[in-house]
């Protein structure tokens, strides 16, 4: 039995696992961050160590003693800690926090360096800022990884690793470690920084747990769920649709956008999905920053809908939009767009455009941005996406699927668990045991919930002209480039 760790931007879940991904027990609680000033996104580091500690002394509670432990978390969210006490100084730092966008605009401008603000390396300084000598002090900078990790090991791991390292803004792509140059930009003491170790193999001890079980696996929570929906050969791709949308391929050996250390043509970023025995597996990694989201705003906003299921059920009573499109950018356009002033649109409005209208073109919209993904993926790697595999909140939602099939004009393979995160870290802690294999054999446990071919073909020529138009609404920030 695998115990899983999976912490999210707004839940901490703790999973039993057994090797071939069946799931035993989940429990979870909220640990959802504040937002004290618009644009600033905070967390209670210290209450999302007590919490993850409780859940997952009671899960082993009730099933009893575990072999391994799998840690997945949100990226680049960043905590700074005393090693000696272990408490937090100050709030952690969400990856969706925008107080630092002023200090990644003057490091390009200055240095030549492109960081963008969701990443760690300006939030750690912006912390280390705030604290009188902090920089002579013995503290620990760390992403919610490096957190977990000590939380479990009580204080004996200071970790993270490489599918974390390469996202935070101070990894050296080529030598697969702490850019002594880029800490120093940022003024962060690579003394600080946890040791990157492999994804997969046995890292320590969770000593905090009963029986002290080995941590066996750490990764990022859309590398893990690449791995749990078998995506584990080139050109295997998912999509998670939640909050927003991240489509990941697998791209094997291939590291060149991983290399290139910034944005590629297309609007993909390279990512390392995981490591083990020294080698890393690359990928590439397309960004929605507004997929289920939508779904909320038809719900607690219009109040079109009153639950989200209801929005597949009006939906369904119509066959087509009669013409509405619907751009989903409320928070400005990502891959491959990157307009950050882009807003959402509702275009081909007439007296005869009904609720249930509006509800599909909102559905649909966030379909033929899915679309998008896999067109900038293919392009950016040069390798064809055959299926496309999905989770998230909207997987559950059958008029959604079947537009996405019709916009991507791909069969989609439904995950059995809407949370393919939580599957995958646990299958990649039983590889880290020995009790798999290897990675190459997640994808013989791949099994679809079901699979939904396309029944007909989107309008991509007028989701392109509405894109169009609702790009640059705010200059200032499509002047933005991160």
């Amino acid at each position: 039995m695998i115990l899983v760790v999976d912490i999210g931007t707004t839940s901490t879940r703790v999973a039993a696992l057994h090797t071939d991904g069946t799931v035993e027990l989940v429990r979870s609680a909220p640990t959802p961050p504040s937002t004290p000033f618009p644009g600033l996104v905070e967390f209670d580091a210290a209450a999302l160590a007590a919490t993850l500690l409780e859940l997952a002394r009671g899960v082993i509670d009730q099933v009893g003693a575990v072999d391994a432990v799998g840690i997945t978390a949100q990226r680049a969210s960043t905590i700074v800690w005393d090693r000696a006490t272990g408490e937090p100084l100050g709030p952690g730092l969400g990856w969706q926090d925008l107080r630092t966008v002023g200090d990644c605009m003057s490091i390009a401008a200055e240095h030549g360096v492109t960081v963008a603000p969701n990443q760690s390396a300006t939030k750690a300084a912006w912390i280390l800022d705030q604290l009188p000598s902090s920089r002579e002090r013995d503290l620990c900078v760390g992403t919610v990884d490096s957190w977990a990790a000590w939380t479990l090991s009580a204080g004996r791991l200071h970790v993270t690793d490489v599918s974390h390292a390469a996202v935070t803004g101070w990894f050296s792509a080529e030598h697969h470690r702490w850019d002594d140059r880029l800490c120093s930009l940022f003024r962060v003491p690579t003394t600080m920084l946890p040791t990157i170790v492999d994804s997969i193999g046995v890292i320590g001890s969770a000593d905090a747990l009963p029986g002290s079980p080995p941590i066996t696996a750490i990764a990022g929570d859309q590398q893990s769920s690449l791995a749990g929906q078998g995506c584990v050969r080139p050109g295997d791709a998912k999509i998670t649709f939640g909050t927003g949308g991240m489509l990941d391929v697998c791209t094997g050996d291939d590291d060149r956008l991983v290399r290139s250390g910034r944005r590629s043509d297309a609007g993909c970023f390279g990512i390392i999905a995981w490591s083990h025995d020294g080698k890393p597996t690359f990928g590439a990694e397309a960004i929605m920053l507004s997929a289920g989201s939508n779904v909320d705003w038809l719900r607690d906003d219009l109040g079109l809908i009153s639950s989200s299921s209801e929005s597949h059920d009006l939906a369904a009573t119509c066959s087509d939009t009669a013409g509405v499109v619907y751009v989903p950018a409320p928070l400005g356009l990502g891959t491959p767009y990157w307009d950050y002033g882009a807003r959402g649109a509702l275009f081909g409005l007439t007296r005869g455009s009904t609720r249930a209208h509006v509800v599909r073109a909102v559905l649909e919209g966030v379909a033929q941005r899915g679309a998008d993904l896999v067109e900038a993926a293919e392009t950016d790697t040069v390798l064809t996406l055959r299926t496309l595999r999905i989770d998230g909140g909207m997987s559950k939602n059958p008029t959604f699927v079947q537009a996405l099939a019709n916009a991507t004009q791909r069969p989609i393979e439904v995950a059995q668990h809407a949370e393919s995160t939580m599957v995958g870290a646990g299958l990649l802690a039983a590889v880290g045991t020995g009790a798999i294999d290897s990675v190459a054999s997640l994808a013989d446990l791949w099994q679809p919930l079901h699979i939904v071919e396309p029944n007909g073909a989107a309008d991509r020529a007028a989701w392109t002209a509405a894109i169009e138009r609702s790009r640059g609404w705010i200059p200032e920030l499509s002047a933005l480039d991160f």
